[in-house]
């Protein structure tokens, strides 16, 4: 199968298990992220998602040309009825944290940028290089890497179609954190289950006060984020994380 799914202590796993092909997205593949992402975001019981690739060598290098048959339609009636192809079902208030295990590349790099948080291997490399074959980044890499990083940067990577390696990716912040290839899955599993252990409305709504906020005048957002706060004054995870502070116990929050 193109991609594993499991599911353990709230966190979401998605595997791209395409190794052979560098984690590249053959039809079949795309199909079952659509219907990952949609149970991802619809199932209460998980709080956040990891998002990575199979082995060492690759995360995901973007669509398997050789298995994409060219499409029948045009692209007017496509775009029109399906929109563009996985990353809109990424868009939810639950985080999702990209573990970039190796070559980032076109629409693999497109999918980490739809991500909340990436951190990668020492080996990982990232890269738009769609003009080198005459085609665009144009899932979201055009506009979310220079909002990512540096315009000067972006715009270099996007106008060259160089990659850069995981210790500029980390300089120029695409990425958090850098760590050796057998320490990676396991930060991220930390990384998400510290995020699972938080109230879950709480972390949606700080998602959604940074996400909405970045596209508002300042004081827009700083009054924004007040009414995210005051949503979530009243809920019963509020008050259960403020009886268990005083506890001294773990907070144990249901999501209401």
């Amino acid at each position: 199968m193109g991609v594993d799914f499991k599911k353990e202590n709230h966190v979401a796993y998605i595997t791209l298990n395409r190794p052979e092909a560098m984690n590249s997205l053959d039809p079949e593949s795309v199909d079952a992220l659509f219907n990952i992402w949609t149970e991802v975001k619809n199932d209460d019981d998980i709080r956040v998602a990891v998002l990575t690739g199979a082995g060492e060598k690759s995360f995901c290098t973007g669509t398997d040309m050789k298995k994409t048959p060219p499409p029948e339609e045009c692209m007017a009636a496509i775009y029109l009825r399906d929109g563009q192809p996985i990353v809109p079902h990424m868009k939810m208030w639950k985080p999702i944290i990209a573990a970039i295990n190796g070559y980032a590349i076109g629409g693999g790099l497109e999918m980490a940028l739809a991500c909340d948080l990436r951190i990668c291997s020492s080996k990982a490399k990232f890269g738009l290089t769609e003009v080198k074959v005459a085609s665009l980044a144009g899932l979201n890499g055009t506009q979310c890497l220079p909002r990512a990083i540096p315009q000067a940067v972006a715009m270099k990577m996007l106008l060259t179609g160089e990659m850069i390696d995981s210790q500029e990716a980390h300089r120029v912040g695409l990425v958090s954190d850098v760590v050796e290839p057998d320490e990676l899955l396991n930060l991220a599993t930390k990384y998400a289950e510290r995020i699972a252990n938080n109230a879950p409305l709480s972390v949606k709504a700080a998602k959604q006060a940074i996400v909405m906020g970045l596209d508002m005048p300042l004081e827009n957002g700083i009054a924004f984020s007040h009414l995210l706060w005051g949503v979530l004054r009243d809920t019963e995870d509020r008050k259960e994380g403020f009886k268990a502070f005083g506890e001294k116990r773990p907070p144990e929050y249901k999501g209401k």
